[in-house]
């Protein structure tokens, strides 16, 4: 029995995923660093922290991560009013207000998450919200969705996570709770 629903942020609830590409790619050109849009795609839901500096590896290439972050976040931020909601989802989080208890458990950072959903009005729709800076492990580790639930006082088993990443994915899996992939809706 449901009584819990969590979702991620970005490209779940908000349409941001090419706009965080698209800062992230501004902010890595300064350092002499290219991101191609399929890698950082296919790591969604795993903290930039994480990404950006193998990234930087890989191209061999040192990388000074907190000036790429601060760049990646103003550019971030100077777009934010073109996000939109993934209306489907939304909706989905509009019709079990107050019916279920409802989270976000996101990859993203404190201020960026709580930016978007307030950019698209939801923002106070959610018992708690699950930053990169809540836990010490990500996706696809589970901790984010296992905070959520704690947080929420519910068992994992008795929650129904909403992704659009495979990390994500395989971290409701790996907290023992049902997911929808919002790809296939």
């Amino acid at each position: 029995m449901i009584q819990a629903l969590i979702f991620d942020c970005d490209g779940t609830l908000v349409d941001s995923m090419f706009a965080h590409y698209s800062s992230w790619r501004k902010a890595l050109m300064t350092q002499g660093i290219t991101l191609d849009e399929q890698y950082f795609y296919r790591h969604s839901g795993t903290p930039s922290s994480r990404v950006i500096p193998r990234v930087a590896a890989e191209q061999g290439k040192e990388i000074d991560f907190q000036q790429a972050l601060s760049d990646k976040e103003k550019h971030f931020l100077e777009s934010i009013e073109l996000l939109k909601r993934i209306p489907h989802v939304v909706e989905i989080a509009e019709s079990h207000r107050g019916k279920l208890k409802l989270a976000v458990a996101s990859g993203g950072t404190r201020n960026l998450v709580h930016r978007q959903l307030q950019q698209i009005e939801v923002m106070d729709w959610f018992e708690t919200i699950v930053t990169c800076e809540d836990t010490e492990y990500h996706k696809p580790d589970p901790h984010v969705f296992l905070e959520a639930a704690d947080r929420l006082q519910v068992k994992p088993e008795h929650c129904r996570v909403y992704e659009d990443g495979e990390p994500g994915i395989e971290a409701a899996r790996r907290a023992g709770m049902e997911c929808v992939d919002i790809r296939t809706m």
